[in-house]
């Protein structure tokens, strides 16, 4: 009950610390309030580096926990105002607005956050090739548009590295459309290319679904028949 009580406290430590992140960027604020959100600053800190220490000293392998993803998060989260603590700075105190990365924190009190780690570690070699090929069909992508485009528009399309942004932007399917071709080879080239990025978001989409869906029966399955007791 108390551990519950002490995960509870610090999940609401992390959501108010987010929202007086925001708080901090809203301009004219009063002198008051900005010494109120200071406060809030150091305290919400002073418990989270608490908790650290405390999670450091506690763990059978302290060098493992430290270096580990929530032990990295655990440190991202302190990070910012420890390092930068007593600076009033403005350039500096924007850093400090780093602080946001303790949402991170909100993973360890989440199941579903063990559950999509263990899935994405299940199709990680999946996920590894085809990161691979998607790169390879980026560059190539990049060079046949940069040949198409490089005459017509010398500035959008000056070198393959440029034409790159346009290979991602339009593989992602977000279409700023700050770059576009406007050669006839080139627009026949990027129709093509668009029917294939359906698949390049939807592949890794797929895997990690798939994953989930395994991982979420096998929990099922075995809440539905747990290990036999010692008198079994």
């Amino acid at each position: 009950m108390f551990g519950r009580s002490v995960a509870f406290a610090i999940q609401g430590l992390i959501l108010i610390s987010v929202f007086s992140i925001a708080i901090e960027t809203l301009p004219n604020l009063p002198d008051g309030l900005r010494h109120i959100l200071y406060v809030e600053e150091v305290i919400v800190v002073t418990v989270f580096a608490v908790e650290y220490a405390l999670r450091i000293y506690a763990a059978p392998r302290r060098l493992a926990y430290m270096f580990s993803l929530y032990g990295i998060v655990d440190a991202l989260a302190i990070a910012p105002s420890v390092l930068l603590f007593g600076y009033d700075l403005r350039s500096l105190r924007a850093i400090r607005a780093l602080r946001v990365l303790s949402l991170l924190k909100l993973m360890r009190y989440v199941h579903a956050f063990d559950r999509l780690a263990r899935s994405i570690r299940s199709v990680a070699p999946e996920l590894a090739v085809f990161a691979f090929m998607a790169g390879i069909m980026l560059y190539l992508c990049a060079t046949v548009v940069y040949l198409f485009e490089h005459n017509a528009q010398p500035e959008a399309f000056a070198s393959i590295p440029h034409a790159l942004w346009w290979a991602v932007v339009t593989f992602t399917t977000v279409g700023y459309g700050d770059v576009y071709p406007v050669t006839a080879g080139g627009r026949l080239f990027t129709g093509v290319i668009l029917i294939l990025a359906l698949g390049v978001v939807a592949v890794p989409t797929g895997l990690i679904a798939t994953a989930l869906t395994a991982d979420r029966e096998r929990e099922k399955w075995e809440h539905d028949h747990p290990p036999p007791g010692p008198d079994a």
